[in-house]
């Protein structure tokens, strides 16, 4: 069964955090369609924002979503970046989707300080979970109900999946192809992209 991976798009969102987790999950449907042509893609790819309007991510890059939350398709795995979220943390519409969605999504991740975004939502009550290591203290000052962890590149806690900052987000979604697909899918990934496989956070 194909894996349709939604990725948030938000003002300011850090570029990395999104286009990183974009890159693995694309690059695993294609380095396993092209040793099975027959057999459908692990992974669907997709990005949605508050609106179907273009995004200004953190430095300016413009990016167009593919859908808004009010259009989107079926969603197993959410994927929310970080970047500059004080809005977002703000925007209760935002976080009523962020937890109406990971309700009914097989899974939710977030990299760096969508972390923060998670936590709003309640998500991670209870939870370990892990972001940037800039954002730590904050992270574990606004929620403490969170179980927050530094010195690691992700934490898995079976619905819930966390990263540290930026180039985590890489390590965590090759984690999660191995969890959702295959190891073996994973290690060719990280080759294809040029990038180490770390099997531990």
């Amino acid at each position: 069964m194909t894996i349709a991976v939604a990725i948030y798009l938000f003002k300011n969102v850090e570029v990395l955090d999104f286009a990183g987790p974009f890159e693995v999950f694309t690059t695993a449907s294609r380095v396993f369609l092209k040793h099975n042509p027959d057999k459908p893609a692990p992974f669907n790819v997709f990005t949605v924002a508050k609106t179907s309007a273009p995004v200004q991510a953190r430095a300016g890059l413009k990016t167009l979503p593919d859908f808004s939350m009010d259009d989107g398709p079926r969603i197993d795995l959410l994927v929310i970046p970080g970047g500059i979220v004080d809005e977002e943390l703000q925007d209760e519409q935002v976080i009523d989707w962020v937890r109406a969605t990971s309700s009914s999504a097989q899974m939710t991740a977030s990299v760096c300080t969508g972390a923060f975004l998670l936590a709003k939502a309640g998500l991670l009550d209870g939870q370990q979970a892990t972001t940037h290591w800039e954002d730590i203290a904050d992270l574990r000052s606004q929620f403490p109900q969170v179980w927050v962890q530094e010195g690691v590149r992700w934490v898995d806690e079976g619905a819930v999946v966390t990263s540290a900052g930026i180039a985590a987000g890489i390590d965590m979604s090759l984690h999660l192809v191995a969890r959702l697909a295959s190891k073996e899918l994973a290690i060719a990934t990280a080759r294809q992209m040029d990038v180490p496989y770390r099997a531990e956070a």
